[in-house]
């Protein structure tokens, strides 16, 4: 079993309790529009990630991490992306992507719309954690944590962070210690 804390659409901000919703989880997955290196330096001082770029990352974010990151968890195959569309609806590079390598779960960001869905069209669980920033249209940032068992994924949390707002919340040093 896999304890996953799941965030997109960070823009260069995490919020100080993402720290604390993700304390128990195993590892975090992160669905692009990172925004700074900084952010990935902070995440993967807390925990072990996987990430992949988006549309609004610059060379050193995509440096770092691919467009599109396949892997296993447990007995699941993951694709993640930033770009996906929405179930039914996909972009193309991610339709291509189903075809080649027929994921369990498929997880994206882009949006800022959460959202949790079996897609019958290419049978797999389609994941958005919505956005977790304070840049975008959404209203409450969102972030997603569950559990992976083997084939099956349990316990999913939709947790609301709070309304979407501007500032520098700062993240105290003892969650990097």
């Amino acid at each position: 079993m896999r304890k996953i804390g799941l965030l997109s659409d960070t823009h260069g901000f995490l919020d100080p309790r993402i720290f604390e919703y993700f304390k128990d989880v195993d590892e975090i997955w992160h669905a692009g529009d990172v925004g700074s290196m900084e952010v990935i330096e902070k995440l993967e001082a807390f925990k072990p990630v996987k990430g992949v770029y988006g549309n609004i990352d610059g060379h050193e974010v995509r440096a770092a991490w691919p467009k599109t990151r396949r892997f296993l968890c447990e007995k699941m195959h993951v694709i993640i992306t930033h770009i996906g569309g929405k179930p039914y609806v996909y972009s193309k590079d991610a339709y291509a992507e189903f075809i080649r390598n027929k994921p369990d779960v498929f997880v994206c960001g882009h949006s800022h719309i959460l959202l949790v869905q079996f897609d019958k069209k290419i049978n797999a669980m389609w994941i958005n954690p919505g956005a977790c920033g304070y840049k975008g249209f959404h209203k409450v940032k969102t972030i997603l944590r569950f559990e992976v068992h083997g084939r099956d994924l349990k316990n999913m949390e939709a947790i609301e962070l709070g309304p979407r707002v501007k500032g520098d919340e700062i993240i105290p040093d003892e969650f990097f210690k």
